[in-house]
């Protein structure tokens, strides 16, 4: 099981994984061993998941999530295939994790009377400064 909040937790068969060739450094590595790993976690169909989680996960994981649900996330930064394994599933919580916390609410404020006085000040020093700035048009 994977913890990713207090309530929240997946079990290790949601996620699917397959090993790919990935490029970059290595040497003659790259091109014999598939150290880049692809994860795959049915975001839809995720049983451990409350429906506003999901949502929000939905609007979080943009380009990485297919038009079947499912995130897919591809480590390739490292150069063994367990570190790429942990990044992956590193970036997998992480993105859950946001999805979890609600967002605050905006109350919304008014400015205080200082703070509009002040913007007005200024708007009336800038109006004067401008006003001294115009060629003056005086009787012809």
């Amino acid at each position: 099981m994977i913890r990713i909040t207090e309530h929240i937790s997946l079990d290790l068969r949601e996620i699917g994984e397959t090993f790919i060739h990935a490029g970059g450094p290595g040497g003659q590595n790259v091109n014999k061993v598939a150290t880049a790993v692809q994860l795959r976690f049915d975001l839809l169909s995720s049983p451990n998941l409350p429906q506003e989680v999901r949502d929000r996960a939905r609007r979080l994981a943009g380009r990485r999530l297919t038009k079947e649900g499912e995130i897919v996330i591809t480590a390739r930064r490292h150069r063994t295939r367990e570190q790429n394994r942990e990044d992956a599933l590193a970036r997998l919580v992480e993105l859950l994790r946001q999805a979890a916390q609600r967002p605050m609410r905006r109350r919304a404020t008014r400015p205080g009377k200082a703070a509009m006085a002040r913007r007005l000040d200024a708007k009336a020093r800038r109006a004067r400064t401008k006003q001294l700035r115009r060629r003056y048009h005086g009787e012809n």
